[in-house]
């Protein structure tokens, strides 16, 4: 598990190492270990994180009572817990507010290089730095083509984000996969400057040989960035329709050139 610093002392209930209270103190590690497995893998539930902490699940449940309460994880949409029968599970994520309260290095300096980019070079400028980031990023990745698959480029995708701090996996929706990147290290940049995420599928995209379509971002106040990638090409309709050679059965039947007058000329009528 990393060490990485999810949350402030004062909304994780950590104490500063010098405390003499090493139970409060190993509370604040287990809180902070349960908000970095709802960042990199979530929304999940208290059994899920307990087996994966190897603590007992009530031990878990007071911890999501008390982020609760600050307002750090919330119970996820009813997309989630209606799997198997008997009582839906419930699924905790981790809020905005839970998530503003990362530690997130440089944000401030990052804002302010793009701002002075912007500046400088228009929008243009910070549209080709946020494609060559992610080509970056994305370098090792093979195109899906007659020797790698969609589903392959998708797999090698997910890897490279991850690599590059995304802690992004990837599952099966219906006839289609979805990249699921439950951490973004540049969201609060992102959240000013949207061409950062607008490049990442852009990237995809060609990369995949198929439209992708983005469902979901961290930046704007989503808790996963989610793209979605059809696997099946969807049937064409022809924009055509074949006449076909019979006529309708109330159509009125052309004028045979016998019936044809000249303009302005009129037809007797015998009685």
């Amino acid at each position: 598990m990393r060490n990485d610093p999810v949350l402030s002392a004062d909304s994780s209930g950590a104490v500063p190492s010098g405390s003499a209270d090493p139970a409060t103190h190993h509370d604040g590690e287990t809180r902070a270990a349960v908000v970095t497995l709802l960042v990199e893998d979530g929304p999940l539930t208290a059994g899920e994180i307990a087996a994966r902490l190897g603590i007992s699940a009530a031990g878990v449940r007071r911890h999501l009572d008390a982020l609760t309460s600050t307002g750090d994880v919330e119970i996820s949409s009813s997309g989630f817990g209606q799997r198997g029968r008997g009582r839906p599970a419930k699924w905790f994520q981790l809020t905005a507010t839970g998530r503003g309260k990362l530690r997130h290095a440089y944000d401030d300096l990052a804002g302010a290089a793009m701002r002075k980019l912007r500046d400088i070079g228009g929008g243009d400028a910070v549209e080709n730095f946020a494609r060559e980031r992610v080509e970056r990023i994305v370098a090792g990745v093979r195109p899906a083509g007659e020797t790698v698959s969609v589903a392959e480029t998708v797999g090698d995708i997910a890897d490279a984000l991850t690599s590059a701090g995304y802690s992004t996996n990837t599952r099966e929706v219906g006839t289609g996969l979805q990249i699921c990147q439950h951490h973004c290290p540049v969201a609060h940049v992102a959240t000013e400057f949207p061409e950062l995420c607008e490049a990442e599928t852009a990237v995809f995209t060609e990369l995949l040989g198929t439209h992708v379509q983005r469902l979901a971002t961290i930046a704007n106040g989503d808790c996963v960035c989610t793209t979605h990638v059809p696997l099946h090409p969807v049937p064409q309709v022809p924009t055509q329709q074949v006449q076909t050679e019979q006529a309708p059965s109330d159509a009125q039947p052309a004028p045979t050139p016998a019936q044809k007058l000249p303009q302005g000329t009129t037809r007797k009528v015998s009685r």
